[in-house]
């Protein structure tokens, strides 16, 4: 008796002492959840570092000079512990592909997720998959909603970007084919990603070769296989196309990364037998890395879905946790807030743009072409999220060179199989980052009158 009275005191005094803990417990029925406050207060310790607005502190971030607080990461052009330093003969980096110009929306969005340390240790799921079915139905009540393509019938597959997925794909559709090795091509200017990832490879069944235009005349592709990268809309050009090539032997891959309501008019939903979509053009989320590829041959999708299994398993199950809660955010009331709001943005964007290079002689930007569009149920131009800007007199033959006379850096023409005369501006950037190329390309315009041969910018 004596024994058991001891016991049940052990046990109570066990109990108070973890109630009264810092460690997230049940006790009495309630939820302490202590290492959330905890973790709420870490991010908000983090969003309260001043940065002028020309920055961003961020919990993984740079930590200078042994201080274990994390520091301001500037946008471009600007300095200081704060980033309130702004340097006025910078050169503006437009090269790369963020959509920086979304993170307001995702600043004011309830998108945040908590993950605790226990969440999804294994390798799958309880189903033996690699893939969230919540967030395969998520996907498919995303297209629904955006009217943007079909799936229906149709097999889901993820991977780390739709980068990956580029490679799987042209792997699905080369292997196991009598007619190997297959012919990779691409109407030029293409996404620079389908040559170099192919010949990265170097794989014995396919290898790149080049412009498709160099093929589509060719009366005897019998004995061949062509796998046709279609990027609809194109990048950098943003405009809406299909494929060249249609033998019986040829198979394409549709890149619709840019086939979002805030880039394009959506016409119809897209009905081919291989689609590549990415968050990172979606939302902006380029640094969580996920893609999907919907697919209507069973026999491809294994093929791919062997490509993942092997070469990483499958997607990280955090970054598709992430995902779900962001289609999710995405996905509330009517699914249009922030497609309306990215829109607006991108709009005004090349509203400013065209007022500017329509006073040039020099220089141009590709044509946009209305479409009605099935999402905002009326005729649109579209808003690319890029501007493919031209050098038009004959001698300018490397059109970034003279670009960067007045401080910009974009990709010249030659990435995406063109001639230099052109040159790829992003224009997705942070408000910051596009202001300034505004300014530059405003004083580019003005040298024209100023020197009317450009001698200076030569020099």
């Amino acid at each position: 008796m004596m024994a058991k009275r001891r016991n049940e005191i052990h046990y109570v005094t066990i109990m108070i002492v973890l109630c009264s803990s810092s460690n997230s417990l049940v006790c009495g029925g309630e939820w302490e959840g202590t290492w959330r406050r905890r973790v709420a207060e870490e991010d908000e310790a983090v969003t309260t570092i001043a940065c002028s607005e020309h920055g961003r502190a961020y919990l993984d971030g740079l930590i200078l000079d042994g201080n274990i607080q994390p520091a301001c990461e500037c946008n471009q052009c600007y300095s200081g512990s704060h980033c309130s330093n702004f340097l006025s003969d910078c050169v503006v980096d437009v090269t790369r592909g963020n959509l920086y110009f979304l993170e307001p929306f995702w600043m004011q969005a309830k998108s945040a997720i908590l993950v605790s340390g226990w969440h999804r240790m294994g390798y799958s799921y309880s189903d033996d998959s690699y893939m969230s079915q919540l967030l395969v139905q998520y996907i498919k009540k995303l297209h629904i909603t955006l009217g943007n393509a079909i799936t229906e019938e149709r097999y889901i597959i993820f991977g780390s970007g739709s980068t990956q997925l580029l490679n799987a794909a042209v792997y699905a559709l080369s292997t196991n084919s009598s007619l190997s090795p297959s012919k990779v091509v691409a109407t030029a200017p293409y996404f620079p990603m389908y040559r170099t990832q192919t010949q990265f490879f170097n794989s014995k069944d396919y290898r790149f070769e080049g412009d498709t235009s160099s093929w589509k005349n060719i009366s005897d592709r019998s004995s061949t296989r062509f796998i046709e990268f279609v990027a609809s809309p194109t990048n950098p050009e943003g405009k809406l196309t299909d494929g060249v090539l249609h033998g019986p032997n040829d198979k394409t891959i549709y890149d619709h990364a840019y086939y979002w309501p805030h880039f394009t008019p959506i016409p119809s939903p897209a009905n081919e037998d291989l689609m590549l979509f990415t968050i990172s053009k979606l939302t902006g989320h380029a640094g969580s890395r996920f893609g999907w590829a919907i697919i209507k041959d069973e026999a491809i999708y294994k093929k791919m879905l062997t490509y993942i299994e092997l070469n990483t398993v499958g997607v990280s199950r955090d970054t598709q946790l992430r995902a779900l809660k962001l289609l999710n955010v995405l996905l509330e009331g009517d699914g249009r807030e922030m497609f309306q709001i990215a829109y607006a943005i991108m709009k005004n964007r090349w509203t400013r743009l065209e007022q500017i290079m329509s006073k040039s002689k020099h220089f141009s930007l590709q044509e946009l072409y209305p479409h009605y569009c099935t999402f905002f149920q009326r005729v649109r131009v579209s808003t690319p999220a890029h501007a493919w800007l031209k050098c038009e007199r004959q001698q300018d033959m490397n059109c970034n060179e003279i670009l960067k006379t007045v401080g910009i850096n974009g990709h010249e023409g030659s990435v995406f199989g063109a001639d230099n005369r052109h040159v790829r501006l992003s224009i997705t950037g942070s408000q910051d980052e596009f202001e300034i190329l505004i300014n530059k390309l405003t004083n580019l315009v003005a040298k024209e009158y100023m020197d009317p041969n450009l001698i200076n910018l030569h020099n």
